[in-house]
């Protein structure tokens, strides 16, 4: 495999892109040519942090790939002939990738993942790490939720703070299941796992047979949900959080938990505001700007 490596101005990024894959190109990708120099520009924010000025970097660096050295030369040559196109182009090279298990290069970028000190995330090629007792086997996917993010750390860190034995949970939005393998980790009678996305159904029934929770765990779509359960569990964003609050808090037991995450900071008091008149919900955890919310549900609403 060769690279094909053009420093471009800005505006004709996404142009070139598209062109380099019409012409026989496997992938393109854009790199800052400013990476790793005091003149990096960040492109993504994080939460609290304003958005970048311009979308794109001042210098750009596209890189084709493609199977053959002799391919890659042949379009570096064919731009330079395009005046269209020689214009916005300060470099041109072509270089070799190096042969490397790529597998394994990709599993070394995933460790296993603290939620507390005797519960643990940890990829199937990982041994599990000294002081595990509970631990779930779950690899990175299609599907959100492998433990990474704050959201489902909190959710992850709640649930063992709080051992739901022999409840009834729901976990709503259930993405990979992570959260409802934690719950039947920690002893739940059974969990309802549902989803908008027909792929988390199915990562989330994978997952429950790789780690012996199957039996535990009925998956499906947001109507597979039914009657009233003892925790309720909901890992979203503040958006579709606030227009579930009534079916939410409606699955919900009187004295039962009520627990809400994908919710930045700032955006706690419009989802106090959105629950108010179900039940009263308050801030019980907080990770890089991301909280947890939880209420009870009280008996008359």
């Amino acid at each position: 495999m060769f690279e094909l490596c053009l420093e471009v101005d800005q505006e004709v990024v996404e142009l070139l892109s598209d062109s380099l894959m019409e012409i026989g190109a496997l992938s393109v990708s854009v790199e800052d040519a400013d990476a790793l120099t005091d003149q990096e520009r960040a492109q993504y924010g994080e939460p609290g942090m304003p958005p970048p000025a311009q979308l794109g970097w001042a210098r750009s660096v596209l890189i084709a790939l493609f199977s053959d050295e002799e391919s890659a030369r042949e379009v570096g040559e064919w731009l330079r002939e395009q005046a269209d196109w020689v214009a916005h182009i300060s470099a041109s090279s072509v270089r070799p990738v190096p042969d490397q298990d790529w597998v394994r290069l990709t599993q070394s970028q995933f460790d296993p993942v603290e939620i507390t000190p005797e519960f643990w995330i940890v990829p199937t090629w990982h041994e599990l790490p000294e002081g595990a007792v509970h631990a779930l086997r779950l690899d990175p996917g299609l599907a959100f939720g492998t433990g990474t993010h704050p959201t489902t750390k909190m959710c992850l860190r709640w649930i063992a703070k709080h051992p739901p034995a022999d409840q009834r949970v729901l976990d709503y939005g259930c993405g990979s299941g992570i959260l409802a393998m934690g719950a039947a980790l920690y002893g739940a009678k059974v969990v309802d796992a549902v989803d908008i996305d027909t792929a988390a159904v199915s990562s989330t029934l994978d997952n429950a047979r790789a780690n012996q929770l199957e039996a535990l765990i009925r998956a499906g779509l947001p109507d597979a949900a039914s009657g009233e359960y003892d925790t309720v569990l909901a890992n979203i964003l503040a958006s579709p959080l606030k227009v579930l609050a009534p079916l939410l808090v409606g699955h919900l037991k009187p004295g039962g938990a009520l627990v809400l995450a994908g919710i930045l900071e700032r955006q706690a008091q419009e989802l106090t505001q959105a629950y108010a008149p179900y039940c009263k919900l308050s801030v019980v955890d907080s990770l890089d700007g991301w909280i947890l919310m939880s209420a009870e549900r009280p008996t008359k609403i």
